[in-house]
C-alpha cells in the first residue's frame, strides 16, 4: 500500500503474504470441503439461514509465537473485531496478550460479512470454536510427534502444549512449522472445550480499537488519503427518480481548487443500490467540492415520485388498517368474536419514516488500478459492495478489493453501499483516486428509510379481563420496493419482526398486512419492523391493563401465560424466525416471561410504581413493555417526570436482558445501554417527511437526535446468565424502549401515547 494506513487495517493478501513463510497459516472449510463458499445476497430481507454456508477462515500463527486472526466482520462500535477473535482465541488456548487482528477485506470464502440482523455472534460463534480448536488439535498433535508420544497424553494449555506425564512444554510458535505440515483433522472429530475451562467467552476484555479510537488514531473511511486524491461532492436529484435539466458548469469550475465536474448516469427503478445520479463536482479539497456544488444552482426534472407527501401518506396507512388485509396468522375465529361484541376496545398506532444519521455520514474512495479497481469504505457489507461496485464498472467481483476501515456508526446505512459505488464510477471516469463525500444533509435528504407505518388493534375481553379475541393490522412501506419497484404489501420476514409471532397467548387471534405506496428507497435500520411493531403491541396490551385497572406488569404475565413453544404451525409457514432454526432458537414465551419478572425485580416495579402513583408537580409514572426480537429477549421499565408545562424528563431506564451465552459482556451492557438512547431519539423526535417529493429534514436541527439532557439520566443493565445459544444483542435493546416510554407517560398524565414522536404533542397532564 503506498499510503499509510493503521497497522490493524492490513488487508488480507497482504496478510498471507507476510505471514507465510515459517509459520501455521489456516484457511479451511469448516463443514467439509465438499461444500463450496457462496458470496452474501444483494436482498437479504427474509434472514435467510447462514448456517448451511460453508466460510473460509484464516489464522496464521508465526515462529515466534504471534497469533494472527481475521475479523471477517465490519466493526462499528459492537465490539464484534474483538468478540469473534476472543471466541478463536479461547478455544484454541491461546494467550490474549499474543493475539493481533486484522481487518479482513471482501471476500466469498469468509461466508456472509454483512454485520447487521445481529447474527454474527450467533451465526458464527460455534465456527469460530471449530476454528480455535482445529488449530489446537493440530498444535497438540504436531507437540505428541515430537516427543514421538501419544496424542492423548498432551494437552494445550496457554499458547503451550503440556505433555501431562512428564511436565515437557512446547511454546506454539516451537510447533508452527510442524503443524503446517499436517492434515486438518474432519470437524467432527473436534473436541471443543467445556464451559469450565473458557479463559475469555464471558469476560471483559477491551475492544482492539479501544485506544486508537481515545487517541484519535483510528482510521476511518475519510481517514483515507492516497496521492493525487481528489474529493468529490455530488449534487443528487431532490426527488427518488429525479434527473439533472440545467447546470452551471463553467461556473462551478471557476471556484479555485475545483478540478472536474462530473454527470453521473441517471438511475432506474429498482434503485437497489445504485448510485443515486446528478452532478457531482471533484476538488483538490472537501470546501473547494462543496463551493463548486453550491454554484452549479442545477434545476431538476422530478419525475413520478414528485408526489410523495409524508402526510398523505400517513393517510393511505391508515385507511389501509381501517379494512380487512391479507392475513398472515389466524387462531380461531377472531372476526365473528369481535362483530358480536359491541363492547371490544380499538386502538391505532402510527409511526413515521426514519434516518440512520449515523455520526459518520456515507464516504468512500477509490482508485483504479491494472487488474480492476480498489475501495477503502465503511461498510456493514463489504461483499454487496464488491458486488454492486463490479455491476457498475462492468467488471467481475474477483476484480474489485474492498477494504473495510472503522465504521463511525452505521444501524444498517452502511449494509447499502450507493456511496461505494459513486466512488468506483468517479475514479474510473477521472482515471484519478476519488473520495466521495457525503455532507449531513445529503445523509438525510438521500439515505435509505426506515418504513413509515400504521397499525389498527382490536380486542374483546372476557370476564376474567383478557382477551377472548384479537385482531391486529400493519402496513408499512415494504424494503422490497427497494428492490422491486412493484413491491406494496409487507414480507414474511418483515412481517416476523414483532408481528406475526405475538407471543400473547389468545383464543381467537387474526394478523392481518395491508398494502402502501413507497416514494423513498426503503432499508432496514437497527431492529428494523421491530421499531413500529413493538410500539403497537406493547402499548395496545398496556391498554387493556388500564381498562382492567390492572397492574401492567401482572397484566402482561397472564397475556403472555404459561410458558411454550410457538411452532411453525401457529406462527406460518412463512415465518423465518431471523434465519436460524425453530429447534434450536425457539419463540419461548417463558423466557419472555422471565425477563419481565426480573426487571420488575431489579427496578423495584411494585414499589416504585406505587409511590409515583398520584405525584403531581412534576408528574410521574413507571411504565413496562417485553419484546423478543433478533432471538433474544429484552424488557425495559421506564420512569419519566412531566411539569406542569408539559416537558420531558426520564430519571431511570431498567433493562433486563436474555441474550443466551454471553460473549463478551461488557459489549452487551453497552449495546443496551446504547439501545435505549438509539430509541429515546426515535421515540422523542425521529421524523422524515416529505413535500412534493423531498425531504424537508436536513441535519439535526431538524432532524433532531437526543441531546444529553433529554436522554435517560440513569440506565440500569442486568444480564441473564445462560448457556443458551448465543442470540442478538445490537438489535434487541430497542423495541421495548419506546412502548415503555408511552407506558410511563400514560401512567404519568393519563394522555395515551398513539403516534410517534413525542416531538410536537401536549404532554401536559389531562
Amino acid at each position: 500500500m503506498s499510503q499509510p494506513r493503521n497497522p490493524r487495517l492490513v488487508d488480507r493478501r497482504t496478510f498471507l503474504r507476510q505471514s507465510l513463510a515459517g509459520s501455521l497459516t489456516l484457511g479451511f472449510s469448516l463443514h467439509g470441503s465438499h461444500l463450496l463458499a457462496r458470496a452474501t445476497t444483494d436482498l437479504d430481507l427474509d434472514f435467510q439461514d447462514e448456517g448451511a454456508w460453508s466460510p473460509d477462515l484464516f489464522l496464521s500463527l508465526a515462529s515466534d509465537g504471534q497469533l494472527t486472526i481475521v475479523s471477517h466482520r465490519s466493526e462499528m462500535g459492537t465490539g464484534i473485531g474483538t468478540a469473534l477473535p476472543m471466541v478463536l482465541a479461547d478455544e484454541m488456548e491461546a494467550d490474549w496478550e499474543r493475539v493481533q487482528i486484522v481487518q479482513g477485506d471482501a471476500d466469498r470464502r469468509y461466508g456472509s460479512q454483512n454485520t447487521d440482523g445481529s447474527r454474527s455472534i450467533r451465526n458464527f460463534y460455534h465456527r469460530m470454536r471449530e476454528a480455535g480448536a482445529l488449530a489446537r488439535t493440530m498444535l497438540v498433535t504436531a507437540a505428541a510427534e515430537r516427543w514421538q508420544v501419544a496424542a492423548d497424553s498432551c494437552h494445550a494449555e496457554k499458547h503451550e502444549v503440556v505433555h501431562k506425564p512428564t511436565g515437557k512444554r512446547l511454546a506454539y510458535g516451537e510447533l508452527a512449522a510442524v503443524a503446517a505440515t499436517q492434515a486438518p483433522p474432519e470437524a467432527d472429530s473436534l473436541q471443543l472445550k467445556p464451559a469450565s475451562a473458557r479463559r475469555y467467552v464471558g469476560k471483559d476484555i477491551p475492544i482492539r480499537d479501544m485506544d486508537a479510537i481515545l487517541h484519535g488514531r483510528a482510521q476511518f473511511g475519510l481517514d483515507i488519503r492516497l496521492p493525487d486524491m481528489l474529493v468529490a461532492v455530488i449534487a443528487r436529484p431532490p426527488v427518488l427518480g429525479g434527473k439533472p435539466l440545467e447546470w452551471q458548469e463553467s461556473a462551478a469550475l471557476k471556484v479555485s481548487g475545483v478540478k472536474q465536474v462530473v454527470a453521473m448516469p441517471t438511475p432506474s427503478a429498482p434503485f437497489m443500490y445504485q448510485a443515486l445520479g446528478g452532478i457531482a463536482v471533484l476538488a483538490k479539497d472537501t470546501w473547494s467540492a462543496m463551493r463548486g456544488r453550491e454554484a452549479l444552482a442545477c434545476t431538476w426534472e422530478d419525475g413520478e415520485h414528485a408526489v410523495f407527501d409524508s402526510e398523505k401518506q400517513q393517510e393511505e396507512l391508515r385507511a389501509n388498517v381501517a379494512k380487512p388485509g391479507r392475513k398472515v396468522r389466524r387462531k380461531g375465529d377472531a372476526e365473528s368474536l369481535l362483530k358480536e361484541d359491541g363492547e371490544h376496545l380499538q386502538a391505532n398506532y402510527e409511526a413515521p419514516h426514519l434516518a440512520h444519521a449515523p455520526m459518520e455520514t456515507p464516504c468512500a474512495t477509490a482508485r483504479m488500478t491494472e487488474d480492476g479497481v480498489e475501495v477503502w469504505m465503511p461498510t456493514q457489507a463489504p461483499q454487496s459492495a464488491q458486488q454492486a461496485i463490479a455491476g457498475a464498472l462492468n467488471l467481475t467481483p474477483q476484480q474489485v478489493t474492498v477494504h473495510v476501515t472503522l465504521l463511525g456508526g452505521g444501524f444498517g446505512r452502511k449494509s447499502k453501499p450507493d456511496y461505494g459505488v459513486e466512488a468506483a464510477l468517479l475514479a474510473q471516469e477521472t482515471g484519478k483516486p476519488v473520495q466521495v463525500l457525503w455532507t449531513r444533509e445529503d445523509d438525510i435528504r438521500h439515505g435509505y428509510y426506515h418504513a413509515a407505518s400504521a397499525m389498527s388493534f382490536a380486542a374483546s375481553l372476557g370476564e376474567d379481563g383478557l382477551p377472548t379475541a384479537w385482531r391486529q393490522r400493519s402496513a408499512f412501506t415494504p424494503i422490497g420496493f427497494t428492490f422491486n419497484p412493484a413491491a406494496r404489501d409487507g414480507s414474511d420476514g418483515e412481517l416476523g419482526l414483532g408481528f406475526t409471532d405475538m407471543p400473547f397467548d389468545v383464543p381467537n387471534l387474526s394478523v392481518e398486512n395491508g398494502p402502501s405506496t413507497p416514494h423513498v428507497r426503503i432499508g432496514w435500520l437497527r431492529s428494523v419492523c421491530n421499531v413500529f411493531h413493538a410500539f403497537g403491541v406493547s402499548s395496545f396490551a398496556d391498554e387493556l391493563a388500564a381498562a382492567n385497572e390492572a397492574d401492567p406488569q401482572e397484566y402482561l404475565l397472564r397475556l403472555i401465560g404459561e410458558g411454550r413453544h410457538l411452532g411453525i404451525d401457529e406462527l406460518g409457514a412463512g415465518y423465518g424466525n431471523y434465519g436460524s432454526p425453530l429447534d434450536q432458537y425457539p419463540v419461548d414465551t417463558g423466557r419472555l416471561a422471565d425477563v419481565l419478572r426480573e426487571v420488575g425485580k431489579r427496578g423495584d416495579w411494585s414499589r416504585r410504581r406505587q409511590e409515583l402513583q398520584g405525584s403531581s408537580n412534576p408528574w410521574r409514572g413507571l411504565g413496562i413493555a417485553a419484546h423478543r426480537s433478533f432471538l433474544g429477549y429484552v424488557a425495559n421499565i421506564v420512569e419519566v417526570e412531566i411539569s406542569s408545562s408539559g416537558a420531558l424528563k426520564i430519571p431511570r431506564v431498567d433493562v433486563v436482558a436474555d441474550c443466551g451465552l454471553l460473549i463478551h459482556p461488557d459489549r452487551v451492557r453497552a449495546q443496551m445501554e446504547g439501545a435505549v438512547v438509539f430509541g429515546t431519539s426515535l421515540a422523542r423526535s425521529g421524523a422524515i417527511s416529505a413535500q412534493e417529493g423531498r425531504i424537508v429534514e436536513g441535519n439535526f436541527d431538524t432532524y433532531r437526535i437526543a441531546r444529553n439532557m433529554e436522554t435517560p439520566a440513569q440506565i440500569h443493565v442486568h444480564l441473564v446468565p445462560s448457556e443458551a445459544p448465543p442470540s442478538g444483542v445490537g438489535e434487541t435493546g430497542v423495541p421495548p424502549f419506546a412502548p415503555a416510554l408511552c407506558n410511563a407517560i400514560f401512567a404519568a398524565t393519563g394522555k395515551r401515547i398513539r403516534r410517534l414522536p413525542l416531538q410536537g404533542q401536549d404532554l401536559k397532564p389531562a
